[in-house]
């Protein structure tokens, strides 16, 4: 079986769109959604519509959980809160419905996918150390946990002790646990500007983070036109 995983799609339908022709491209069969369709960008109804479309397996992040209110948004940034007030006002009813729907974990043959961590989705912590990893580790039931929510591409492994890469192709080795994550298709934040998602082939075991040129400036100049935070369509340019 061959999974494309998306995450932090976050309202570009730009990215989202260029990443959707590319998993197209690589024939994978299903879609798998860790959150945070909107949020920051400005076409939030576009890209639930997008994940709807394509009948995508996806849980909530804490922008899809912030837009309903089932997150407090009182610990956001100011550009995170505005956007989620603006958020909140052009998504519909229906929209929220589906956000509301969202599970925080969800668990595959092969794999698990969560935002943020295994041990307190509800928090919407965030795996930056190893230590932070091995608390999620310790509770993966399956070899291979996906996420997403730092918007930065990374894999931890478990062996004889919690190590880490940030290569864009890993093999999962027989008796090593994984938690990879996929980085962000709408706004990545490890100074390289293209969208990010993994493929992952339950065959060969292998996971690949693909990385997705898309137009920039069109996605940019909607967030400006929109009357989103300046920096919200500048950062996009560099990927920070």
């Amino acid at each position: 079986m061959k999974y494309a995983l998306v995450s932090d799609i976050h309202g570009n339908l730009e990215a989202f769109t260029a990443c959707l022709k590319v998993i197209e491209d690589e024939g994978c069969q299903k879609i798998v959604c860790l959150g945070d369709i909107v949020g920051y960008g400005a076409n939030p109804r576009e890209c639930i519509k997008l994940v709807r479309e394509y009948d995508m397996a996806t849980i909530a992040g804490n922008h899809d959980f912030a837009c309903i209110g089932k997150t407090n948004i009182n610990y956001f940034n100011s550009y995170a809160k505005e956007s989620t007030l603006w958020t909140r006002k052009v998504t519909t009813t229906e929209d929220k419905e589906f956000l509301n729907s969202l599970p925080l974990v969800d668990y595959h043959e092969d794999f698990t996918v969560v935002h943020g961590t295994l041990y307190s989705p509800e928090l919407f912590d965030y795996i930056q150390t190893t230590y932070d990893a091995y608390l999620s580790l310790q509770l993966l039931e399956n070899q291979v946990c996906f996420l997403g929510h730092s918007h930065v591409p990374i894999t931890f492994f478990q062996g004889d002790m919690i190590s880490y890469i940030l290569h864009p192709e890993i093999t999962l080795e027989d008796g090593v646990r994984a938690l990879v994550n996929i980085g962000s298709i709408g706004q990545p934040r490890d100074d390289n500007p293209r969208a990010s998602f993994a493929i992952y082939d339950t065959e060969e075991r292998k996971v690949r983070i693909v990385r997705v040129e898309y137009d920039v400036e069109t996605a940019a100049e909607k967030i400006r036109k929109a009357g989103l935070p300046e920096p919200l369509a500048e950062r996009l340019k560099y990927g920070r």
